[in-house]
């Protein structure tokens, strides 16, 4: 019994897996990422949408109250623009410091254009920080380690130049929509206490991802962005 249920653990990893991979291999697709903070948040995040296409490129749009940011990339290199600058380089964007104190959707956008993870990629990360997934009708589903847990809560929260923020009760759950071999659905939970300096911070977040129109996405990008990128 103890065989199985590790095989059956395995295979669920395995089936994920797969299904990111099929994924990857499209020539196309869609996706949309929305962030729940919980209910005693004093914000919450507006939607990020992206397309992307097999060896070109993926654009990404992000709304953070009433600020829009956009992102190109096309393999290693990414230009972002704002409302206040336009289309700008990586370099451009961060030159100086990326500008004084407050909220920069500049900066916003580099930093999302940095730390950017496909679908497909991230999907599999998660698949690796969980201790075990199992098949629940229509999904694959598990908990995440506690180091998984704790690297998700921490994501992002270091400050320019500062160290790490402590995190302590990490906890969470992830889980996962495959249809026809290719991953359609995938989302997260963590929560956790993150400490910077002297403050703590009590997270609550849900992540979803959801992906379309695979192999019937088009990708058009502006010609202000192609030239920051040649």
């Amino acid at each position: 019994m103890v065989l199985a249920a590790g095989s059956v653990m395995a295979d669920s990893k395995d089936d994920v897996k797969a299904a990111a991979a099929a994924l990857g291999s499209a020539a196309n697709y869609t996706w949309q990422t929305t962030q729940d903070f919980g209910a005693n948040s004093p914000f919450q995040p507006g939607p990020t949408d992206g397309k992307t296409e097999k060896d070109g490129y993926t654009t990404v749009s992000m709304s953070f109250g009433d600020n829009t940011s956009m992102i190109v990339l096309k393999g290693t290199n990414a230009a972002v623009q704002s409302p206040d600058n336009g289309w700008q380089t990586v370099a451009e964007a961060t030159a100086g410091g990326g500008g004084g104190g407050g909220f920069n959707p500049g900066m916003f956008a580099v930093r999302q254009a940095q730390n950017l993870k496909l679908p497909a990629v991230e999907a599999v990360n998660l698949a690796g920080l969980a201790g075990d997934l199992k098949v629940d009708g229509d999904k694959i589903t598990g908990a995440l380690t506690e180091d998984g847990a704790k690297s998700q809560l921490s994501f992002g929260g270091r400050g320019r130049g500062g160290p790490a923020p402590t995190v302590a009760n990490p906890k969470g759950t992830v889980t996962f929509w495959v249809a026809n071999g290719k991953l359609t659905k995938y989302s997260f939970h963590v929560t956790g206490t993150m400490n910077r300096g002297d403050q703590d911070m009590d997270i609550d977040r849900t992540t979803t991802v959801t992906i379309k129109d695979v192999g019937t996405t088009k990708v058009e990008v502006p010609a202000e962005a192609k030239k920051k990128l040649e």
